[in-house]
């Protein structure tokens, strides 16, 4: 069983930054695709993130590409998602979310394993 706990979400003003962290417990966690998500209140969840097991592989959703930037820290079994100049549209749930097959990364439905979510709100 695979357990994802993020945090580091909260109220930050736009154009500020936040860090958030997905601890996870369970075996694999180094073979594991892990990616953020984002959901917005009357929204589909969609992707934000994703990184390859070793870390030498990133893929972003354009809106934030640039802005954002997914890490991993397989010693810490912790992925980590960096967000600088926030907007006020990248107010959302997110949520980290681990994969163990294949590297299409883009598709919630595709992913095995997911955390309970934090909130960002970005504030004018």
């Amino acid at each position: 069983q695979v357990q994802l706990v993020e945090s580091g979400g909260g109220l930050v003003q736009a154009g500020g930054s936040l860090r958030l962290s997905c601890a996870t417990s369970g075996r694999s966690f180094s073979s594991y695709v892990l990616g953020w998500f984002r959901q917005a209140p009357g929204k589909e969840r969609e992707f934000v993130a994703a990184i390859s097991w070793s870390g030498g592989r990133t893929n972003y959703a354009d809106s934030v590409k640039g802005r954002f930037t997914i890490t991993r820290d397989n010693a810490k079994n912790t992925v980590y998602l960096e967000m600088n100049s926030l907007k006020l549209e990248d107010t959302a749930a997110y949520y980290c979310a681990a994969k163990t097959t294949g590297w299409t990364n883009v598709y919630a439905k595709g992913y095995d394993y997911w955390g309970q979510g934090t909130q960002v709100t970005v504030s004018s």
